[in-house]
């Protein structure tokens, strides 16, 4: 078990990626904190993992507000004596015309997606730099970072920003030995691909399903990405096979895109 003895905070962790990752860092033998808006379901990720032997602890955290932040950091060593990983894995999108998008939406995915990332890696490097044995973040990009959208300006402009903040936030830890890097996924199978699948639906219209069938036919792997395709690399980031990795943004997107 790659990460036995070390501690994790996954923020929306109650579902989708944040859930798949969280279950893949238990198994390897890591204690998680499981951040979401909704405690219900973050409740049932961590039972989840107690049923199958493992160490988890669910909560309430709303990563736009840096008191709830510092109170999951605080919870995360309090529960469990310190911290070694933080995935900042909450993020939000939503599809729009360009000449349709507002404040509102702009500031919605920023706040959430880069304004979120920076309050909670900030407050676990306090505590990693502090601990002085180094520390993994791994942020949650996606492939919409690498490129822009038509339909999606303001959350492929929040995926870019994850993936300058990272590198930004690499350079900044490195001499704490706090390695920085990113994941890009694809077409993912989660609810946040299904409401963005109704919203592409509406816009293009097209049948329900339609929009979300097309992108994945455009794989070069042939299907659909899973959640614990997602896991898998979060996990290795997260070991020491990667420590002299950092700065990094991988796709993790079946070939989808090339850069």
């Amino acid at each position: 078990m790659r990460l036995s003895g070390k501690v994790a905070v996954v923020t929306g962790g109650a579902q989708g990626m944040g859930r798949a990752i969280a279950l893949r860092f238990a198994q390897e033998g890591a204690s998680v904190l499981i951040a979401d808006l909704g405690l219900e379901a973050a409740q049932q990720t961590a039972s989840e993992i107690a049923a199958s032997g493992g160490r988890a602890v669910g909560m309430v955290a709303d990563v736009r507000d840096q008191e709830q932040v510092r109170a999951m950091i605080d919870a995360a060593v309090a529960q469990y004596g310190g911290l070694d990983i933080l995935v900042n894995n909450a993020g939000v999108g939503r599809i729009l015309p360009f000449l349709e998008t507002t404040e509102k939406d702009w500031d919605f995915m920023f706040d959430v997606n880069c304004k979120g990332l920076l309050w909670c890696s900030q407050a676990a490097a306090r505590v990693m730099i502090e601990q002085g044995r180094g520390g993994k973040i791994i942020n949650l990009a996606s492939q919409a970072g690498r490129r822009g959208e038509a339909l999606a300006l303001a959350y492929c402009a929040s995926k870019a920003c994850v993936i300058s903040v990272t590198q930004s936030t690499a350079l900044a830890l490195a001499p704490h030995k706090i390695n920085v890097n990113a994941l890009a996924p694809g077409i993912v199978d989660t609810p946040f691909w299904i409401e963005v699948d109704k919203q592409f639906a509406k816009l293009l219209d097209l049948p329900v399903g339609e929009p979300k069938r097309r992108f994945t036919a455009e794989i070069p792997l042939g299907r659909i990405e899973q959640p614990e395709d997602v896991a898998g690399v979060a996990a290795f980031l997260a070991s020491s096979d990667a420590d002299y990795i950092t700065q990094q943004c991988y796709n993790v997107d079946g070939g989808n895109w090339p850069s």
